[in-house]
């Protein structure tokens, strides 16, 4: 627990440091472990070979020998120059028939001295010193029983190589692992360095300041996904918070008049003493204001909740013929008194919200009717192709501006620059409300114009709101 703590509590330079360093001490280690093995178990073969080489040339002297007298003398003069190499010859009776000079009788163990007529190999141990040995039969060349020939090889050069060997890889380890650990934290760092730019330049973003980006092109490739990425969601923080501004900006603008209308008539009213009658219109005035400011809030907080809300909740599949002859019926009086014409072609079923969908299509509608000259026509088309069912509401009258067209549907955005429509009670939110919606269904919502007609035109997917419920 507490070693995992501490690791958490180390940068990722740290973690990536240690985790390299022991990945190379691992293998500098490995490979010097290996090493010695290796060089021990040389040494070994080395002193198997020798061993064997006296091994015959001990039964070539003793099948060359006379007696045992000659056996003596000739193993003496051949064998009385080698250094570290102890031999001790006897017959089946324990008599010495040769023995090297400081050969130490311990050397022969209870070993049998063969194995099915092969020698034994084996190691002896006294106090630090170590003998490969080796015991074996050899027949003498004069009548009598086999001999019986214990041959040690003294191991001592050899343990003093490996020692100094040991001690020097025990040094270049140490000194790899510690080059390692540099080389590793040196490495860490500066390939985190993009990581550092990424933060600093992270850390200069502020409302004021949203230009920043991050060096795609500067970065590593495993580090170019991610600087995308919040390059991405910077340029949506960005637009984002230009849109909220703008939204401020616009709000307290069409706050301003019909509180500025509030506050005058007010004024007004208490300048003066008048009649009942004067104040019941002026109290009226202020009523269709403060119904006006009501609109405008709860228009606000639906925008506000439906943008928030991507999850629909109510969701239903239904006849959008149906719920457009409804709103037609509903608009019929007005268009009567402009004297335009309604239709409605077609038919298809949607997956949604149903009074949602009747809002958006209300607010077209409404639009329609009310930009529609006299005598002009007013169509709803329902199409259902695929996988998806649209709904268009065209409109005779004057064509709208191209330029005009993309933001028709931004929040109280009007096309009239004087933003002042007094045979309208709209407060710009109704078309931002209809993208809302169609958003929220997964679907879109679109506007053309040409000549002498206007579309706008709503999509809803058929199949997004059967895997989002």
């Amino acid at each position: 627990m507490v070693a995992r703590v501490c690791w958490r509590r180390l940068s990722l330079t740290q973690r990536l440091a240690l985790l390299f360093t022991a990945v190379a001490a691992s293998v500098v280690l490995g490979l010097g472990v290996l090493f010695l093995v290796e060089t021990e178990r040389h040494f070994v073969e080395l002193d198997r070979m020798v061993l064997q080489d006296k091994q015959h040339l001990i039964e070539e002297i003793l099948r060359n020998a006379g007696s045992a007298e000659d056996a003596g003398q000739r193993l003496g003069d051949a064998l009385s120059y080698h250094q570290d190499l102890y031999v001790d010859v006897r017959d089946d009776q324990g008599t010495v028939v040769f023995q090297s000079s400081e050969f130490i009788p311990e050397m022969r163990s209870d070993k049998p001295s063969h194995a099915g007529g092969n020698p034994v190999f084996g190691l002896w141990r006294r106090d630090n010193a170590r003998f490969h040995t080796v015991a074996f039969n050899a027949d003498p060349a004069y009548a009598g029983p086999p001999l019986s020939v214990w041959i040690a090889a003294d191991t001592d050069h050899h343990m003093q190589f490996l020692n100094g060997l040991r001690r020097s890889l025990a040094l270049y380890v140490l000194a790899a692992i510690a080059a390692c650990g540099l080389l590793s934290w040196v490495t860490a760092r500066q390939g985190l360095a993009p990581m550092r730019d990424m933060k600093s330049r992270a850390a200069r973003v502020t409302g004021q300041k949203l230009a920043e980006r991050m060096p795609v092109q500067a970065v590593p490739v495993e580090m170019a996904d991610l600087a995308q990425e919040l390059n991405r969601m910077l340029d949506r923080l960005q637009e984002d918070f230009q849109r909220l501004t703008d939204f401020a900006s616009d709000l307290a603008h069409e706050l301003r008049t019909p509180i500025s209308n509030l506050l005058t008539q007010t004024q007004v009213a208490l300048a003066t003493k008048r009649d009942a009658a004067t104040y019941r219109d002026i109290l009226a005035s202020n009523a269709e204001e403060f119904e006006r400011l009501a609109r405008m809030a709860s228009d606000m907080l639906f925008l506000a909740k439906t943008e928030r809300d991507a999850d629909l909740q109510g969701v239903e599949r239904f006849s959008a013929r149906r719920e457009a002859q409804a709103l037609l019926e509903f608009y019929e009086a007005v268009a009567d008194e402009k004297h335009v014409r309604l239709h409605l072609e077609g038919d298809g079923d949607i997956e949604g919200d149903r009074l949602m969908f009747r809002r958006a299509l209300s607010n077209l509608l409404s639009n329609a009717v009310r930009h529609t000259p006299e005598a002009g026509t007013v169509t709803i088309r329902i199409t259902s192709a695929g996988q998806a069912a649209t709904v268009a509401v065209e409109n005779t009258g004057a064509d709208i501006d191209p330029k005009v067209l993309p933001r028709l549907f931004d929040r109280f955005y009007r096309a009239d620059p004087s933003r002042a429509h007094p045979d309208s009670d709209g407060s710009g939110l109704g078309l931002a409300i209809t993208r809302a919606i169609a958003q929220a269904h997964g679907g879109s919502v679109t506007a053309s114009s040409g000549q002498g007609r206007t579309c706008f035109t709503l999509v809803f997917p058929q199949r997004a709101m059967r895997s989002s419920t």
